[in-house]
């Protein structure tokens, strides 16, 4: 199946922000007075973040997710990274053309702090972030819009994510999915939700795009 459109996910499938997540989580938790263990801090990546903290605490969710955030936004600089091979194959699919963007379930200040920090920003011709869609992933509308903006067509358009968000909101779109072998949950993990590829590296993707 020929790919000629691509969404990305950004925290840890573009950049890696998984300690910076974790110190996020971590600190609003113990301000708040929950203890966690290192695991469970590493099982609340992924979901928006109203939904886990209405999940612990609806009175308190959106007070800890200003808490959460304030944090991220104080430490963003210090733990943010791009994974390997990610610039270049960005770069290379761009100087071919290839419409790109990113889907993202992050306010979009957070989106874009992370894609300017490291060099990716210009390379996208679009970003759907949480606050620019009513339903977050898993479900189809953020999928659907980034792939609208890009003029892309379901059959040939890839949805890329570290999280089964990433995957069961391309299915649902009707897209072709890829779990990312660096994914902090594993690619076992990523692997029971059936994405149409798994990537070991960034740069599979020069293979799959024609």
């Amino acid at each position: 199946m020929n790919i000629e459109t691509i969404l990305f996910d950004m925290d840890g499938t573009l950049i890696d922000t998984n300690e910076l997540i974790f110190e996020s989580f971590k600190h609003t938790f113990t301000h708040y007075g929950y203890d966690f263990t290192d695991d469970e801090l590493k099982a609340f990546n992924g979901p928006p973040l109203v939904d886990t903290f209405k999940n612990l605490n609806a009175d308190l969710a959106d007070e800890m997710v200003q808490t959460y955030r304030k944090h991220n936004l104080a430490n963003h600089d210090q733990y943010v990274k791009v994974f390997p091979d990610v610039l270049e194959t960005i770069e290379h699919l761009y100087k071919r053309n290839v419409p790109m963007g990113v889907v993202s379930a992050k306010m979009r200040t957070g989106v874009e702090l992370g894609l300017e920090l490291t060099g990716l920003i210009d390379f996208f011709q679009t970003i759907v972030a949480v606050d620019d869609v009513t339903h977050a992933k898993p479900h189809p509308e953020p999928v659907i819009k980034g792939m609208e903006a890009l003029h892309g067509k379901a059959s040939s358009t890839l949805m890329v994510g570290d999280n089964y968000h990433d995957i069961e909101a391309g299915k649902n779109a009707g897209v072709q999915t890829a779990g990312v072998n660096w994914s902090e949950k594993g690619a076992a993990y990523l692997q029971q939700f059936k994405p149409t590829y798994m990537l070991d590296s960034m740069s599979d993707l020069l293979q799959l795009v024609k």
